[in-house]
């Protein structure tokens, strides 16, 4: 009875994710070419603002934001499931720091934002309050901000709680990144800055949510390594047959697609209790569990895809390696194995003394 009472709702989610899969098929070609990818590598960060545009128009930026800010009001299913579509075509623009800052933004500046006009991104919101904030101007560096030359301002953790500083304000030098992007190093002379009223819970759910969707990402990633690979077995021959064939590799090709099966399981099981509305010790004990997941099995099948390639895969040419390059980059993404693996074995080890 209770299955068939939820069937409708359920199937208009799911015709709702399908939706949304197929609206990425914009920025993630369903043929899976790379070459947009390829042409935004290393270029000016102005490079992005096309594309970017073209996300926001499609109101990916506010999708699980309140309607009544303007956003879409969907949840986190419908997010992982956008991110997921994203990673498997390597999609380089800032999607996932700048949902999380939609979340901490006042409203006069949120519209702007929404609609891609002017880009806020977070800038070592994950490291605590690094900056100084005296009179009304913040002082200090971060490092490693993902695509920080790309910002209009940035969002920022100070001793006095966020604050927004517009990027005309801030020193920005950018290194390259392997994945084609870049990381900057922000410094801040008593650079003018506004203190947001942001409340701790709130800024710990988006946080949580922006792990959350790099796993989601990370994700993608592997299933699209995977896919690419399960196509080259098919066509590349040796002693007279399909290397696809060889039992080997069969068994290899199983145990990644159990890795990736074992990550998105729990990604969604985080995504779905997240939406069900759990306590903050029990999300940030699902969304580390789903980091920690996500970015081992990402390693692992991007580095055997690439060997599942042999020779031609450890070149620049093979598109196969854009793979790994990129779920390098986001390894550490809202916070390192290390971090996230302390974290939820301090909330295993409270709920167990509880």
């Amino acid at each position: 009875m209770n299955q068939a009472q939820h069937a409708p709702e359920d199937y208009e989610r799911l015709e709702r994710l399908n939706m949304i899969r197929d609206s990425a098929a914009a920025v993630v070609p369903r043929d899976g070419d790379l070459s947009r990818i390829r042409a935004l590598r290393f270029v000016a960060p102005q490079a992005l603002r096309a594309p970017w545009q073209a996300m926001c128009e499609q109101g990916w930026t506010g999708l699980s934001l309140a309607e009544d800010l303007g956003g879409s009001g969907l949840g986190q299913a419908e997010s992982i499931a956008l991110l997921e579509e994203l990673g498997r075509g390597l999609a380089p623009e800032p999607l996932i720091g700048a949902t999380l800052v939609a979340a901490l933004l006042p409203a006069d500046l949120l519209d702007a934002h929404l609609r891609g006009t002017h880009l806020t991104l977070p800038a070592g919101l994950y490291h605590g309050a690094s900056l100084q904030y005296r009179d009304s101007a913040v002082s200090g560096e971060l490092h490693d901000v993902a695509l920080g030359a790309c910002a209009d301002a940035f969002v920022v953790n100070t001793d006095h709680g966020l604050a927004l500083v517009d990027a005309k304000a801030v020193t920005i030098e950018q290194a390259a990144t392997q994945d084609g992007g870049h990381g900057a190093r922000l410094k801040f002379s008593q650079a003018s800055a506004r203190l947001l009223d942001t409340p701790a819970a709130t800024l710990q759910l988006a946080l949580d949510q922006a792990t959350l969707g790099t796993a989601a990402y990370l994700l993608g990633c592997m299933q699209g390594a995977f896919e690419r690979t399960l196509d080259y077995l098919k066509v590349r021959r040796q002693f007279g047959r399909a290397i696809g064939s060889f039992q080997a590799l069969q068994h290899r090709c199983v145990d990644l697609k159990l890795q990736i099966e074992l990550s998105r399981a729990i990604i969604t099981q985080a995504a779905v209790r997240i939406d069900e509305g759990i306590d903050a010790d029990a999300r940030q004990r699902q969304v580390s569990a789903a980091k920690i997941r996500s970015s081992r099995a990402a390693l692992q099948v991007c580095r055997e895809a690439i060997q599942l390639h042999g020779a031609i895969g450890y070149t620049d040419e093979a598109d196969i390696g854009l793979f790994l390059r990129k779920a390098l980059v986001l390894l550490n993404a809202g916070g390192t194995l290390e971090q996230h693996q302390a974290r939820y074995i301090e909330q295993v080890f409270a709920e167990v003394q509880s």
